[in-house]
C-alpha cells in the first residue's frame, strides 16, 4: 500500500479525449482540460446534452460521459477524473 497522500480534490486519472458522436468516454470525467479555445458539445453525466458556445483554455469542471465531434471546435481536450 502506498503512503501517497491525494489532496482533496485531486484528480486521479486522465485520458485524452477523441470527440465522437456515437463512443463514450472509457469513464466519466470530473472536468475536461481545453488546449486550445473553441466550441464544446457533451452529454452530461445527468443525462442532458448541452453545447457550450465558447470554452476557454484552461480546466471546465464539469462530469461529461460523451464529447461530440459534431459541434465541438476545442482541440486538445484531456478527460480528469
Amino acid at each position: 500500500m502506498s503512503n501517497i497522500k491525494y489532496k482533496k480534490n485531486s484528480f486521479l486519472g486522465a485520458e485524452a479525449v477523441t470527440p465522437s458522436n456515437t463512443v463514450d468516454l472509457a469513464l466519466p470525467s470530473s472536468a475536461l482540460h481545453i488546449s486550445v479555445a473553441g466550441t464544446l458539445k457533451v452529454d452530461m453525466v445527468s443525462g442532458e446534452t448541452v453545447a457550450f458556445p465558447v470554452v476557454p483554455v484552461g480546466t471546465i469542471h464539469i462530469a461529461v460521459t460523451r464529447v461530440y465531434a459534431t459541434g465541438t471546435a476545442a482541440t486538445g481536450i484531456v478527460s480528469l477524473r
